[in-house]
């Protein structure tokens, strides 16, 4: 199993990720960002080729249905292959540790095998160590 760690400010421009593709993102919220960002990132997250994301923090709730719609945006609104469909969750009143847990335990795609994980944290400031440590430890 691939865990990586990405801080994004808001506003920032995102990288290429493409080579995690299929991967389940957890995406850590702690700074508020504009709509127009939020739909930004959450069609980077789908094209990239998140297949399981997980949102926790600031709106976590509103993630969900951004990423949610940039899935239903990515074949027009029309049928989504099962192999394509991206399965959101959001976790608004759960400690972090329980959302690392549920994604290495608990969030399996059920038509793709998930190797890669992606812990996408929205901050000013960067918690890498911290936060990939308290992933290896749920």
């Amino acid at each position: 199993m691939t865990v990586k760690y990405l801080q994004l400010e808001p506003t920032s421009e995102v990288p290429d990720i493409s080579a995690l593709n299929p991967f389940r993102a957890v995406v850590i919220v702690e700074e508020n960002v504009s709509l127009e960002w939020q739909i930004k990132i959450s069609n980077w997250l789908v094209s990239s080729g998140c297949l399981y994301m997980m949102a926790w923090g600031l709106n976590c709730v509103t993630w969900d249905d951004s990423v949610d719609l940039a899935n239903l945006e990515q074949f027009n609104h029309g049928d989504i292959p099962d192999e394509k469909f991206v399965i959101t969750t959001w976790h608004e009143n759960e400690p972090l540790k329980q959302v690392f847990w549920f994604s290495k335990h608990s969030a399996f795609h059920p038509d793709v095998d998930i190797k890669n994980n992606l812990l996408l944290h929205i901050s000013k400031q960067n918690n890498e160590k911290y936060l990939l440590d308290k992933y290896t430890k749920a």
